[in-house]
């Protein structure tokens, strides 16, 4: 089997672990063959504790709006792989009878189709080089098929409603909000996740994030468990057959168990979690979760221990490491914040860094990148008119799906008159830009009003190369202070 096909599979293993490792004691019933119970039975499902399940009435549902509008960047795209997770948290199914009033024969229909989508990711497709607009316009019209467009609308906002609510008053208020406090930052576009500890950016990792099909969502979460060894048990699927024996416990010590060493809940359906080849780091890589190497979580645990003030020593957390066959739950005492964003205009240091639209949400327009430079006290109309023509060239070229098709309407995007090429910018490729879904590119555009302002520079990066730092040594020394001052 080469390379390509085997990385295909274990992405699959993933899907079905994410579902497998949120899965209630008592497993919902498919028509489609069920997905055995998790390894890690003392796990609960994890559903967001901050976020307020008692919602607000639903609005009627807005029939005008057109059906192939990019989703909003601050929005879950709910997809038919992302309903299936859903329904494996508890009261999710109940909401949908009292909140939209599905019938039980409807919501059975819905989670028979939503289960039976995840063997549309089977291992002979490429889910890289999948269309975002397509996906969502696929699984709306067969959402939309079952349950009719006005409820399927209701069903879409129900679930932002639920799921990007977010940690109470700690959502960005501003594009590329800087943190004054204490949370991790992950930029689904950027493939970069950062750590701020009370407002200081100690530390970088570059990430994967999620297929189209099951995009990371955004809004403000919170890490409040970190799981050593997750354990998986394959399911009875017709993928599985010959390389896993369905049923049979997967432990961490297998380097092909999706997870990794440690899996680290931040709400329904995302982790962040271990496990991905360094290949899949800064690429699409995942279904709905922050993808890591094993060495990058394990770079990342001492940090967030800290962050979350757990008293583990250095000692225990290597202990706990090396027991590959035994899955241990550590429950953090302070929830660590997780701000998950969509940003693909960014103010840095000396100018405005556009990168591709990866979920083709329309975010790369005039509109958006005058909102970020008015973030900075800066007017778009005193730009010169080199620059102006720069950011014309580069919001034109990273708005472009796989194809090299216009995401954002036209008239939406600055004229690029006697601008520099986009060939003679920075990170800018001629053509289809963004024919390869699954690399990173971004355009810089210099802006000199923006010279010492903007989102801080990457400190301390881990690609997923560097060997393991001294985190491990600050911890003791935390641990030791702990002692100290009990």
């Amino acid at each position: 089997m080469n390379a390509k096909r085997t990385c295909q599979r274990a992405v699959l293993v993933f899907l079905i672990a994410l579902v497998a490792c949120n899965q209630p004691k008592k497993p919902v019933q498919h028509q489609a063959q069920p997905i055995s119970k998790p390894a890690d039975t003392s796990v609960k499902a994890n559903a967001p504790s901050t976020v307020d399940t008692t919602l607000p009435a639903l609005k009627p549902a807005d029939t005008t709006a057109k059906t192939n509008s990019p989703a909003p960047a601050n929005q879950q795209a709910l997809t038919l792989p992302v309903l299936d997770a859903l329904f494996y948290e508890p009261g999710f199914a109940k909401q949908l009878k009292t909140q939209l009033g599905l019938s039980n024969d409807k919501i059975a229909q819905l989670r028979v189709a939503a289960h039976a989508s995840l063997r549309e990711l089977s291992e002979d497709g490429n889910p890289d080089t999948a269309s975002a607009t397509a996906a969502n316009e696929r699984y709306q019209q067969r959402i939309k098929a079952l349950i009719g467009a006005d409820k399927a609308q209701q069903l879409l906002q129900l679930v932002n409603q639920r799921y990007t609510q977010g940690v109470g008053g700690m959502a960005p208020d501003r594009p590329n909000f800087v943190p004054t406090d204490t949370r991790i930052v992950v930029n689904a576009p950027a493939f970069r996740m950062d750590v701020f500890e009370k407002g200081q950016l100690i530390k970088t990792y570059k990430v994967g994030i999620g297929y189209p099909e099951f995009p990371l969502p955004a809004g403000m979460r919170r890490a409040d468990t970190v799981i050593f060894n997750p354990g998986w048990i394959p399911p009875d699927e017709p993928w599985v057959r010959g390389k896993f024996v369905p049923g049979r416990k997967v432990s961490a010590a297998n380097k092909l168990n999706p997870l990794g060493v440690v899996k680290i809940p931040i709400g329904m359906p995302s982790l962040i979690h271990g496990g991905k080849p360094l290949e899949k780091i800064g690429h699409l890589a995942s279904h709905g979760c922050v993808g890591l190497t094993n060495k990058q979580v394990l770079d990342l645990v001492p940090i967030i221990l800290r962050l979350g003030q757990s008293n583990l020593s250095a000692k225990t957390v290597r202990e706990l490491e090396k027991k590959k066959r035994q899955t241990k739950r550590i429950k953090l005492p302070v929830p660590v914040p997780v701000d998950l964003r969509y940003e693909t205009i960014v103010a840095e240091d000396g100018g405005l860094r556009i990168y591709r639209d990866v979920y083709e949400r329309g975010t790369n327009t005039l509109k958006n990148a005058k909102a970020v430079l008015a973030a900075y006290d800066i007017q778009y109309e005193k730009l010169s008119t080199q620059e102006q023509s720069d950011l014309g060239v580069a919001l034109g070229e990273m708005n472009r799906d796989a194809q090299g098709r216009e995401i954002a309407a036209a008239d939406s995007l600055i004229p690029s008159k006697g601008g520099v090429p986009a060939s003679k910018m920075a990170g800018a490729k001629k053509g289809k830009v963004t024919s390869k879904v699954n690399g990173q590119t971004d355009i810089l555009v210099t802006v000199t009003a923006l010279q010492g302002k903007g989102y801080p520079a990457p400190v301390a990066l881990n690609e997923g190369q560097q060997k393991r730092p001294t985190h491990y040594k600050q911890l003791s020394k935390h641990h030791n202070r702990r002692r100290h001052h009990r």
